[in-house]
């Protein structure tokens, strides 16, 4: 099998990345991208001898400096500068796996030859990519416009030798690492650095790996939704095909045909019911989970179009003999996508949250807290507390960040879609989700163990024997920590494919 996933011009899609991470796939160059990007560079050295006039961020200063000439043998040092000056990133580091895709998009973005670079810079970041030589990036400091400059400084950082990566699971000197492999720091040429900085590739990076696991986690929600739904002996007209043909929205229908494949031969929710109808958390699921796959496939779409793209500024076309100054690295298409997908994501919780309050309720002829002797024993009383603290946090964190705008570089650039701070906490609201559906799997597999001698449906009661494996049930009260640890730690574990 050929492990090497080649960059080219070729659509770059979802399952392209969750194929390259999962196979632990090397890349390279095909051999039109290496043509690209050096016809690009060869014209940019040719117009630089001969081109005295400014152009923006090839050899004049950056921002509202962009009026002050650079002479010509200062180019390379102009560049470094920037790079050096633009490392200002704060906070916490990025995960090493979005780091890894912050770098296989930058290559990819730099791959289409509008940007300028040499050759030598983009085979050096898959260098870096391929022996796992991952610079240390923090993940406050960007604007999400001019693109992510501060991330992608500390991302650029190592190409002069500068800064700090991570390898062999050591944090070191960047310049230990390229003495380690006999890579000599990067000189860089006009307009480089920006190329570099110029981007989107932390905002689509954060954005594609939320995005990976986003579907799962929409799976999951339906799955133990409909564990909970058997707990609660609920009723199965409200998925029945015909109410949501008549409401075609494509994640309602989606949504209602796999929980009723989910329930496909179980007994429990085939036997009579007392009660007509079923709390929304339950009946509406269809509704309110559908919605959230929409979502999710409308962030797909946008995040589709970015990873494709060039989004540094100025772009080169040397068929056209043009340099154009434009705002590519603008992250609202990002930034409007990461709030929605956080809202998305957050609702999964909420209605999550919600089930598991009804399962220990004491309703449907099921024991108050879901425990033998309430009132002895606390039973699941408090990790619906702990759901309904993470769920709230998750609603203050659907705040949108792209309605906010702050002005800088002395009003030049005086609309920002701060994109980077709606990456940063959509990724906190999906670990919040993953957590929020493994108190509810807890809950759920509690409740349907009060349904015996009733089954569930085979598919579901192979599920649960797994779980069970892992999370016995609680007789009595002991400590509930463990329980939801290991509970994250079987959704995590547990592998689907998800086709985007």
């Amino acid at each position: 099998m050929n492990n090497t996933h080649y960059i080219s011009t070729n659509l770059l899609t979802l399952d392209n990345l969750q194929e390259i991470i999962v196979q632990n796939k090397q890349i390279a160059l095909s051999e039109d991208a290496k043509v690209n990007i050096q016809k690009c560079r060869d014209y940019l050295d040719k117009k630089m001898q001969t081109h005295e006039k400014p152009i923006y961020g090839i050899n004049t200063g950056f921002g509202s400096l962009c009026n002050i000439k650079i002479s010509n043998e200062n180019l390379s040092q102009l560049q470094e500068n920037l790079v050096k000056s633009h490392a200002c990133g704060t906070g916490d580091e990025v995960p090493l796996a979005i780091v890894k895709l912050i770098l296989l998009l930058k290559i990819q973005s730099l791959s289409y030859g509008h940007s300028g670079v040499q050759l030598l810079t983009v085979e050096r970041l898959i260098d870096f990519y391929n022996n796992d030589v991952l610079p240390v990036i923090y993940a406050q400091g960007s604007l999400g416009a001019s693109g992510d400059l501060a991330p992608l400084a500390h991302l650029s950082l190592p190409l002069l030798g500068e800064g700090e990566v991570y390898f062999d699971n050591k944090k070191v000197n960047a310049s230990e690492v390229l003495s380690h492999f006999g890579w000599q720091p990067i000189v860089l040429q006009s307009k480089e650095g920006l190329a570099l900085l110029n981007g989107t590739q932390f905002m689509s990076a954060y954005g594609a790996y939320i995005l990976l696991k986003a579907c799962k986690f929409s799976y999951l929600a339906d799955l133990i939704g409909t564990i909970s739904l058997e707990g609660f002996d609920g009723r199965i007209e409200p998925f029945n095909e015909k109410i949501h043909l008549i409401r075609p929205h494509k994640g309602q229908i989606v949504t209602a045909k796999r929980i009723s494949e989910f329930l496909e031969g179980s007994q429990i929710i085939n036997q009579p019911k007392s009660h007509v109808q079923d709390p929304y958390s339950f009946r509406c699921m269809p509704q309110v989970h559908g919605a959230s796959k929409d979502a999710i496939d409308y962030a797909n779409r946008v995040f589709k179009t970015e990873i494709n793209s060039v989004t540094d500024n100025p772009n080169v076309f040397h068929e056209s003999d043009q340099i154009i100054s434009g705002g590519n690295f603008h992250g609202q298409p990002l930034a409007l996508a990461l709030d929605f997908l956080a809202i998305a994501l957050s609702e999964l919780g909420s209605i999550s949250e919600r089930r598991t309050y009804q399962l220990i309720s004491g309703l449907r002829n099921l024991p108050a807290f879901l425990v033998d002797n309430p009132g002895l024993n606390s039973g699941l009383m408090i990790p619906q507390y702990t759901a309904a603290s993470i769920a709230s946090q998750n609603k203050q964190l659907s705040t949108p960040a792209s309605v906010d705008s702050i002005v800088s570089s002395n009003g030049q650039e005086d609309h920002v879609s701060m994109g980077a701070n709606a990456a940063t906490k959509c990724l906190k609201v999906m670990e919040n989700l993953e957590r929020i559906l493994a108190i509810e799997l807890l809950n759920a597999s509690q409740a349907i163990a009060y349904r015996r001698p009733l089954e569930s449906s085979a598919f579901i009661e192979t599920f649960l024997k797994a779980y069970r494996e892992e999370v016995p049930l609680v007789k009595e009260d002991r400590i509930l920590h463990y329980d939801i640890l290991k509970s994250v730690s079987f959704l995590e574990s547990f592998q689907i494919k998800i086709e985007f």
